[in-house]
């Protein structure tokens, strides 16, 4: 890919990443349940999860990019309308992940196998991670180019966004989570994150096929 189409990618990976959702709950969930160590089991779990779903997008990606341009124009704008519909989804909404009370540690211990297990499912049922590789990996796919090291590149990407995104949230959410707390930051935290998905959604538009 060019150096445009790397920085879209990663900034649209790091915006996904970083947007409240199953993944990021379970990770703020577990670090304040059984500490920051033990949310790191987790997370593995939640990382192995990507690669399995980018994987599976991945296995029928080749055979999309070697059709007619119309087809990739039409991948593109759904890739496009989903970000947007993100961005709306996000800027509408009444609440935020801050609204949620933080767990007491006086919950039975898990073990790093049960936290590990736990966030693998989190990743292969969550839907966010399912329609970004869906929606938008063929847009940063080079057909005519070897797959294997494209899904390494682009799916490792993402997975380190995904596990940076789960740090900042666990370190951040012990010391500003009543911050967060009031509809006033909450509303303006939702907008941040809405209005990044639509400009993002836009930007994408600009793609051009790779093939």
């Amino acid at each position: 890919m060019t150096t445009s189409a790397w920085l879209l990618f990663i900034t649209i990976s790091l915006v996904t990443a970083f947007s409240p959702g199953p993944g990021i709950l379970l990770a703020v969930s577990n670090a304040v349940a059984w500490g920051p160590r033990k949310t790191l089991c987790s997370s593995a779990g939640n990382v192995l999860g990507v690669f399995a779903v980018s994987g599976a997008a991945m296995a029928g990606l080749g055979t999309l990019l070697h059709t007619s341009a119309w087809l990739f124009a039409l991948l593109k704008t759904l890739g496009a309308v989903y970000l947007v519909y993100l961005g709306y989804r996000q800027w509408t909404s009444k609440t935020s992940m801050f609204d949620k009370p933080l767990p007491t540690g006086a919950q039975p211990e898990k073990t790093n196998s049960v936290l590990f297990r736990q966030g693998l499912l989190v990743a292969l049922t969550n839907p966010k991670s399912i329609l970004f590789f869906t929606a938008l990996f063929p847009q940063f796919i080079h057909p005519q180019a070897p797959m294997l090291p494209q899904f390494l590149a682009l799916t490792s990407v993402f997975a380190a966004c995904v596990l940076a995104a789960h740090i900042a949230y666990v370190l951040l959410t012990r010391h500003t989570h009543h911050w967060f707390g009031t509809a006033q930051r909450a509303r303006l935290f939702n907008r941040i994150c809405g209005g990044a998905f639509g400009l993002l959604g836009l930007s994408l538009l600009r793609l051009k096929n790779p093939a």
